[in-house]
C-alpha cells in the first residue's frame, strides 16, 4: 500500500485561492505599475531641471531688458517679470516638459499585456490560421539593427534611463525610510547597514519586475509605430516626441542616478 500523503497545511489552500485571485487582476497591475515607474524617473529627471530653465528663462529676460531699455518709452517694461515671476515660469516650463514626456513614454506601457503559452493546435490549423504574436526580443533586436531609426533607438533607450532613474528614486524612499525609523532601536551604524541592503534590493526588484518590461514595452510600440510607416517615413515617425524625451533621458542618467550612492 503506497504511503499516504503528508496533510497539507491549513493556510495552503487559503493562500493558493489569494494567489489566484490576485493574479487574476495582473493585467490591470502591471501596465499601472510600468505607467508608475515611468512617472516616478521622469519627475526625477525633470526635478533636476528647474535650475537650468530658470537660468535659461533669466538669460531670455536678460536679453528682452536690454533692448526695452535702450527707448524711454518702452523702459518701464523691464520691471514686467520679477525673479518670483521668472520662477513660476521655469517651474511651469518643467512641469509640461515632465508631462509631455509622460505621454509620450508612458502611455505606451498601458497597452503591456502578457501573453501565455501557446495552446497546441493541429498542423494543419497553424498553416491555414496563423496566429499573429507579439516579437520577441530577439526580433525586435534584429530589426533595430537591419533597419535602424531614431525612434527605433532613442525610445527604449529614454525610458531604461528614465527606468533607472524611478527605481533609484524608490531605493532612496526605502533607504530613508528604513534608516529614521530604525536608528534610535539598533544604532546607527547598524540601521545605515540594513537600509542599504534594502535599498539595493528594492532597486533590484523593481528593474527585475518592471523595468524591463518598461523598455521592452516601449521597443515593441515604437516597432510597431516605424512598421506601420513604411521604410520611407519610418526615420520621421516620432521625432518630436525623442526631441522631448532625450534630454529628460540625459538628466536622468547624469544627474536623477545616484545608484552607486548605495555602496558608499
Amino acid at each position: 500500500m503506497p504511503p499516504r500523503p503528508p496533510a497539507a497545511s491549513p493556510s495552503t489552500p487559503f493562500l493558493a485561492d489569494l494567489s489566484r485571485f490576485l493574479g487574476g487582476f495582473r493585467w490591470a497591475f502591471m501596465p499601472l505599475g510600468l505607467v508608475a515607474l515611468v512617472a516616478v524617473g521622469v519627475h526625477s529627471a525633470a526635478d533636476t531641471l528647474d535650475e537650468r530653465l530658470l537660468a535659461v528663462v533669466d538669460r531670455v529676460d536678460a536679453a528682452f531688458d536690454a533692448v526695452v531699455g535702450r527707448f524711454a518709452l518702452t523702459a518701464p517694461w523691464v520691471e514686467w517679470v520679477s525673479l518670483e515671476e521668472r520662477t513660476r515660469i521655469a517651474r511651469f516650463l518643467a512641469l509640461a516638459w515632465e508631462l509631455c514626456a509622460d505621454v509620450v513614454l508612458a502611455l505606451p506601457a498601458l497597452g503591456y499585456r502578457e501573453a501565455g503559452a501557446p495552446a497546441p493546435v493541429e498542423a494543419w490549423r497553424a498553416v491555414l490560421e496563423p496566429q499573429a504574436a507579439r516579437p520577441t526580443w530577439q526580433a525586435l533586436w534584429t530589426r533595430c539593427l537591419r533597419k535602424p531609426t531614431p525612434m527605433r533607438w532613442l525610445r527604449p533607450l529614454a525610458t531604461a534611463a528614465v527606468v533607472l532613474a524611478g527605481a533609484c528614486a524608490v531605493a532612496k524612499l526605502i533607504q530613508g525610510s528604513v534608516y529614521l525609523s530604525w536608528r534610535e532601536l539598533f544604532g546607527d551604524a547598524a540601521a545605515d547597514v540594513v537600509a542599504r541592503a534594502l535599498a539595493v534590493a528594492g532597486l533590484v526588484g523593481v528593474l527585475v519586475s518592471l523595468g524591463w518590461r518598461a523598455v521592452l514595452r516601449n521597443l515593441q510600440h515604437a516597432d510597431a509605430v516605424c512598421e506601420e510607416g513604411g521604410s520611407r517615413r519610418a526615420w520621421r515617425r516620432g521625432l518630436l516626441g525623442c526631441a522631448v524625451v532625450v534630454p529628460l533621458a540625459v538628466a536622468a542618467a547624469l544627474d536623477a542616478t545616484p545608484w552607486l550612492s548605495f555602496f558608499r
